[in-house]
């Protein structure tokens, strides 16, 4: 829903978000791998296999191995155990976006946040994310989002300073 308020253009959006494994587990792949010990961790592996590429140690080749595939898999795992375990996870989340801020509510508990405390915004394949501190965000998965996408990266783009969105189409 958009409309004009007084003499400025005011802009307002409410939508259900549903938090899946699979939505859950993109924001954690997009967090870790975007973080300096996640590229780490990555760099250091890769160079643990080039190693095994020139040495021939069988032992480079596995630890190499190692380090990059067991990320994905344990981020896999704590995906699934936080939605299992959250009760939060377990009904859709409801967002109302205003000028002032961004609300959040699922039954009789509602949060609030202004946009000038929001750190970040980002997009992945499967979300958009608003980041509400350097390790929590709201997750805003397109498949909920419809028709609504473009509005809700309007809304963003137009209460937080470019520097801090980072959203692709």
């Amino acid at each position: 829903m958009q409309h004009v308020k007084g003499t400025g253009y005011s802009m307002e959006m409410e939508f259900d978000v549903k938090v899946t494994t699979g939505v859950l587990y993109d924001y954690l792949l997009f967090h870790t791998y975007t973080s300096f010990s996640g590229m780490i961790g990555t760099l250091v592996g890769a160079a643990l296999i080039m190693a095994f590429v020139s040495t021939g140690y069988v032992v480079y080749l596995i630890a190499g191995v190692v380090l990059i595939a067991y990320l994905p898999g344990a981020l896999l795992l704590r995906a699934m155990q936080q939605i299992q375990n959250t009760p939060a996870f377990r009904r859709p989340l409801h967002y109302r976006m205003t000028d002032e801020g961004v609300s959040v509510s699922q039954g009789e508990n509602e949060e609030q946040q202004s946009w000038d405390s929001c750190v970040k915004a980002v997009s992945t394949g499967r979300s958009i994310i608003l980041y509400t501190s350097r390790s929590t965000a709201s997750i805003f998965p397109k498949k909920d989002l419809g028709d609504r996408k473009e509005a809700l990266i309007q809304m963003i783009s137009t209460h937080m300073p470019p520097k801090k969105v980072r959203i692709r189409f």
